[in-house]
Order: structure tokens, then sequence, then C-alpha cells
């Protein structure tokens, strides 16, 4: 798939930026904090600025509604479903390893407070 791009990240909260495919972390939200009050870092990202915030503000309601990680996940997945069409896939946690392959523009990966959000839509 041309339009795919693969990515291999580790969700550990020392985790470092990957490097090995050239791309810096988005600035868009870098070290960001919201008026919420949480602390955002967008680790890594191929999606425009105005959707990484999206996803930012769409996780920080999920955070607020939810206390399952994995309702958080489907809540911010279904958002994107509807919003954006599907097929959207959403990992929350505060350790995990994943290899995604992700449509072109359609990639974040950010820590919110503690917790890593990995959003990306594939299919």
């Amino acid at each position: 798939m041309s339009e795919d791009a693969k990515r291999s990240i580790q969700g550990a909260l020392a985790m470092k930026p990957l490097s090995s495919d050239g791309r810096k972390p988005s600035s868009a939200a870098d070290a960001a904090t919201p008026p919420t009050g949480k602390r955002v870092i967008i680790k890594s990202a191929d999606m425009l600025p105005e959707m990484q915030k999206e996803a930012v503000d769409t996780a920080i309601s999920a955070f607020e509604k939810h206390s399952v990680e994995k309702d958080v996940a489907e809540h911010i997945k279904k958002e994107f479903d509807k919003k954006h069409g599907s097929t959207w896939h959403c990992i929350v946690g505060r350790n995990f390893g994943s290899y995604v392959t992700h449509e072109t523009n359609h990639f974040v990966y950010f820590y919110l407070d503690q917790k890593a959000v990995l959003l990306f839509k594939s299919g």
C-alpha cells in the first residue's frame, strides 16, 4: 500500500522519540499544557496539527468520562470514526509496544499526563 506508512513504537513511559525513520516529534502540541492542566507531549505524528489538537481534546474528554483505559480508547476511536470515517484504531495505556500500518496523515502518538495514546486510521 503506497499510502501507508509503518510505525514501530514502544509505549513505555521513559520512551524517547524514534529517529529510525528520520522524523522528529511534531511540535504542534509538544510539551503543551492544555487549559485542563494536563501535560501533553506529542511523541510522533503523521497528522495535520488541527487533527492532532482534536485527538488531544477528544482524549481529554474521554479521560474525564471514563476511568478504564479500554473505555477511553473506545470513546476516542468512536469519535474519530464518526467525524473522520472508518476505520480508526486506538490504544491507551502506560506500557505497550506496537507495530502498525496507517494511512498517510492519519497517525498520532502522544502522552496525556502519564497515559500514552496511540491513534491511527487503517483500512
